[in-house]
């Protein structure tokens, strides 16, 4: 663990850099450029809302940020994966050149779709700021509390980027395998409904089966802070914490035991 801290330090300029590269290649030659990281989720938002809200006749009245909260967390998670899943094998070329600890290239994927995600709360924040002066959504003290939310699904998101660049390395399958896996885990994720929704619709089994979900636990602490206002159980720290964890540990593992022979398949 000393080691991989003081490579962390040593190489942490470099580090930076490629996260501010990964930052700018995602809107080169965009004429509103980074505008689309706020842009996106708002006209995302609508979209859905009017969808699902209007037109299926969802009655919540805060739907517009439950549906923003959870579509914030699935995103970067989607983006910072498929980044973090090619990183070794886009970097073939300096990584048989140059030395460098290899876990820096998954891991500036995921800091770069980072930033986005945390420049997406300003909007998430304006919309709950909107909707308050309307229907009793207001900030409170527990928005203190975002910072935790997000390290954690970070943390998970680094952990599952270690894995799956690993795989991707040996296995050119694994981008079209996690494709459809991360298809699955957006539906399989409370998005754009409810656990009360299934509950009502018969599907309460689909309910507890979703209790085994990471994503769910995040996009649950994040809604709990932002529209109830208030702390997630001391439960739902727990979850999301082992669920970090295990992912880093699970991913770091595999990542530790294959990176020397990366070079000979890349």
């Amino acid at each position: 663990m000393k080691s991989y801290i003081e490579n962390f330090k040593k190489y942490r300029f470099l580090l930076w850099e490629l996260v501010k590269k990964g930052v700018k290649l995602k809107y080169r030659r965009s004429y509103l450029g980074i505008l689309w990281t706020l842009l996106e989720p708002l006209m995302t938002m609508i979209v859905l809302s009017v969808v699902f809200g209007t037109l299926f006749g969802n009655k919540d009245p805060h739907f517009p940020v439950y549906i923003l909260c959870g579509r914030l967390m699935y995103s970067f998670f989607s983006s910072a994966t498929n980044g973090a899943m090619k990183a070794i094998r886009t970097n073939a070329g300096m990584i048989k050149k140059v030395y460098v600890p290899k876990y820096i290239y998954p891991v500036t994927k995921v800091l770069s779709a980072s930033i986005n995600m945390v420049l997406s709360m300003v909007p998430l924040l304006l919309v709950t700021i909107f909707y308050g002066l309307f229907n009793g959504l207001y900030i409170r003290w527990s928005i203190l509390l975002l910072p935790l939310a997000l390290i954690f699904v970070i943390s998970f998101a680094v952990g599952m980027g270690f894995l799956l660049s690993s795989l991707m390395v040996f296995f050119h399958d694994v981008e079209f395998l996690w494709g459809v896996i991360s298809t699955m885990w957006m539906y399989a994720t409370p998005i754009i409904y409810s656990t009360g929704m299934l509950e009502r619709s018969g599907a309460g089994w689909l309910a507890k089966v979703m209790q085994f979900n990471p994503l769910y636990h995040y996009v649950t602490f994040v809604r709990t802070i932002i529209i109830d206002g208030c702390s997630p159980a001391i439960s739902e720290y727990f979850i999301c914490a082992i669920c970090s964890l295990v992912m880093i540990i699970i991913g770091g593992t595999v990542f530790k035991k294959t990176q020397d022979q990366f070079v000979l398949y890349i």
